[in-house]
């Protein structure tokens, strides 16, 4: 999907979903903002540095400053829940220990404490998916990017999985981005922004 005209600020602690119809260009957003896809033209600056694809500077600025979740979750079958959530600490260089400490601190505040040792395999949807954003948080991003991340989850679920990215990311102070094309998701935001034939606006 072709996107033009955009002219989109994100301030920090400032949390945004972006609605629109499957097609509409959200996930070409995303992967913009991340600096994982090129743009024809214009420029996407995160804390004043152009991120671009296929750029050294742009993946250490990616790796260290922003956190992802994902609709699929994306969480490694063969490492335990908390091993899944080091995994960004670890990419960044903190040493085992610590970063084992942080992901335990991280888990607990996502409701996941108790399910730090266990199997990704025995975990619900639900949990897959606090786990993915515990792990998406534990490194202290700038920015978190959310695709869909309930669009595998039963309403009750959902519902609990919003209300815990809502609170981590407001308790973190990180900007937020939130693709959905659910109302109810989209209500948890601070404003609503949606896209319309690559064009985005109130």
């Amino acid at each position: 999907m072709l996107l033009r005209g955009l002219d989109f600020e994100l301030g920090a602690g400032e949390y945004v979903a972006v609605m629109g119809e499957s097609g509409s260009g959200k996930s070409t957003l995303l992967n913009l903002i991340a600096g994982l896809e090129p743009a024809d033209a214009g420029e996407i600056l995160l804390d004043g540095v152009r991120m671009m694809a296929d750029d050294d500077a742009s993946t250490r600025l990616r790796r260290r400053s922003i956190g992802f979740v994902f609709q699929a979750f994306h969480v490694l079958p063969y490492l335990s829940v908390s091993e899944n959530v080091m995994l960004p600490l670890e990419l960044l260089g903190v040493p085992r220990a610590q970063a084992r400490q942080q992901a335990l601190i991280m888990l607990e505040a996502c409701g996941m404490g108790a399910l730090a040792g266990r199997s990704p395999l025995e975990l619900s949807g639900g949990e897959l998916q606090r786990t993915a954003i515990a792990r998406a948080l534990v490194h202290r991003p700038r920015l978190v990017l959310a695709d869909e991340p309930t669009g595998n989850l039963d309403a009750t679920s959902g519902e609990q999985v919003l209300a815990v990215l809502r609170a981590q990311i407001k308790s973190e102070g990180a900007a937020a981005v939130l693709i959905t094309h659910s109302p109810t998701a989209a209500a948890t935001a601070d404003r609503v922004l949606k896209l319309r034939d690559g064009v985005l606006a109130p």
